[in-house]
């Protein structure tokens, strides 16, 4: 029997207005630019697994992120957890509840963190906040749990962030995001301002809590290599839509999409050694002036007219969700 999902995500999206100020447009008569980040992005994610979202850089993997934690208000469309409204409920009484259910691990781990704050305040304002834990002793020790469980000692309580490297830090962050028990965690690009190698101690660490704890995960990255690892779904991005959704083994192993392709054609592979690679061809198109029909279609080796004039929508065709009149046609 298929269970119902954790989260669900409904034709999602948001429009930045990023117009000149009134008085500029009426004297130079310029109209108002609206920038669309996330234009009817849908998905599912079944509780315990991970969706890896990835794409270039501002295709809007980070704002649907932030609608998802309800930092950001959704222009339309909606976002369900376990079977309620969620951007309905965050502006209710009952919003802190789901609060500590869905919780965030942001990228920059030397921006997230308080710099004049102890990590024992850092992990230790969200019990405080939600009025999980108000004993300092019983607080002194969750916070020692939650530093073990990380990979740190419950020594490093006392210390300030600036004494720990990138990877330390990005531990504490995830520390801080368990705190409440939640249930779903987002993580926005964590591990890209890491070194490599202590890349994969912290995704272990979050591949061993997920078995542990029996976390959901909302995972945004550009490095496919690491999408690889911890996903079980990987959905792919292009100026604010989804464009290819597949589990990760259909996805890796027969892109469909020629942005999906493109995206994989330029992973560096150790049997091709002597094989040249295949740069990403192009550049994306400005998103307050995105082409008519299939955003990808300048770039595309496969755009007809139809391809210029219409836009796809995401659709399902054997067995993957896709959106490409190419594909749908039977021309690649």
């Amino acid at each position: 029997m298929s269970q119902s999902p954790l989260v669900k995500a409904t034709d999602l999206a948001k429009t930045f207005d990023v117009s000149a100020p009134w008085l500029n447009r009426v004297l130079e008569g310029k109209p108002r630019q609206l920038l669309r980040a996330v234009d009817g992005v849908s998905f599912e994610i079944p509780k315990g697994q991970t969706l890896a979202l990835v794409g270039e850089s501002g295709c809007g993997k980070s704002t649907v992120a932030r609608l998802l934690v309800g930092l950001y208000e959704p222009t339309r469309g909606g976002f369900e957890f376990d079977g309620m409204d969620a951007h309905a409920a965050f502006k209710t009484p009952q919003g802190r509840q789901l609060r500590k259910r869905i919780q965030m691990i942001f990228q920059d781990p030397y921006a997230s963190l308080n710099p004049r704050w102890r990590v024992e305040d850092i992990i230790g304002e969200p019990l405080r906040e939600h009025g999980i834990l108000s004993d300092e002793g019983d607080l002194r020790t969750r916070v020692e749990e939650l530093l073990h469980s990380v990979g740190l000692s419950p020594l490093d309580r006392v210390k300030y962030p600036h004494q720990f490297s990138g990877g330390q830090r990005q531990r504490i962050s995830i520390a801080r995001a368990l705190a409440t028990h939640p249930e779903f965690l987002v993580c926005d690009e964590p591990t890209s301002a890491l070194d490599v190698s202590v890349q994969a101690q912290v995704l272990n660490i979050m591949k061993d809590l997920q078995r542990q704890q029996g976390l959901t995960y909302l995972f945004i990255s550009h490095n496919l290599a690491v999408v690889r690892h911890v996903s079980d779904q990987v959905g792919v991005m292009y100026l604010g839509r989804l464009v290819e959704l597949a589990d990760k083994h259909t996805l890796f192993d027969t892109p469909r999409h020629p942005y999906t392709r493109m995206l994989l054609d330029a992973i560096p592979k150790m049997h091709d050694t002597g094989k040249a690679r295949t740069p990403v061809q192009g550049e994306v198109p400005n998103p307050l002036n995105p082409p008519s029909g299939c955003a990808f279609n300048p770039r595309c080796p496969h755009a007809n007219e139809r391809c210029r004039q219409e836009r796809p929508t995401l659709q399902t065709l054997g067995g993957i969700r896709i959106a490409c009149h190419a594909v749908e046609e039977g021309r690649i």
